[in-house]
């Protein structure tokens, strides 16, 4: 579990933001996702995930910026690692993704009405957001971040849920046998 958990981490971590923000469209594959999280699969790739097999993750995003008309980073790695295990023949029921969204990432979960009032353009997140809950990850923001933003549930967008907090979503998982991933 400990190598699978180093494995994922490695491969998201891999490519710089500049590759993920702007793929070139010739090379990459989107098979679940499409539009984010572009991949490209080597045929003498090791360590290729065991469709059988089931995998848990709850990636914790603290890193943003509201001012971005790009996708979020670590939403883009979300797509990625659907990607890469669709591509592999994982079937959809065999992962377990989770997202907590906190920190300076936090602003990514508002509905378009009150980001584009906070921070006078289109939220870039808001279909890529969509796209992952339609794949059946489940997404939520830190309560104490929320309200530290001086957000409200009214605010936010219907595919979030609100979690008691980072932190206790994060113990949580990796009480369940969840590979934590931060980003």
């Amino acid at each position: 579990m400990k190598r699978l958990a180093f494995v994922v981490v490695l491969l998201l971590s891999a490519l710089p933001v500049s590759a993920v923000a702007a793929p070139p469209a010739q090379g990459w594959a989107f098979p679940v996702i499409q539009g984010y999280g572009g991949i490209h699969v080597w045929k003498q790739a090791i360590d290729r995930p065991d469709p059988a097999a089931t995998y848990k993750t709850l990636f914790v995003i603290h890193q943003g910026d509201p001012k971005s008309s790009q996708a979020n980073f670590g939403l883009q790695q979300v797509a990625r690692a659907l990607n890469e295990f669709g591509a592999a023949g994982v079937p959809s029921d065999h992962l377990k993704l989770e997202v907590v969204i906190t920190g300076p990432a936090t602003p990514l979960v508002l509905d378009g009405p009150a980001f584009m009032a906070r921070y006078h353009h289109a939220n870039p997140d808001l279909d890529l957001i969509a796209r992952l809950q339609q794949a059946g990850v489940h997404l939520m923001v830190c309560g104490n971040a929320l309200y530290g933003f001086g957000f409200t549930p009214g605010d936010l967008n219907p595919d979030i849920q609100i979690a008691l907090s980072a932190l206790t979503t994060t113990i949580i998982a990796q009480s369940q046998g969840y590979a934590i991933v931060q980003m």
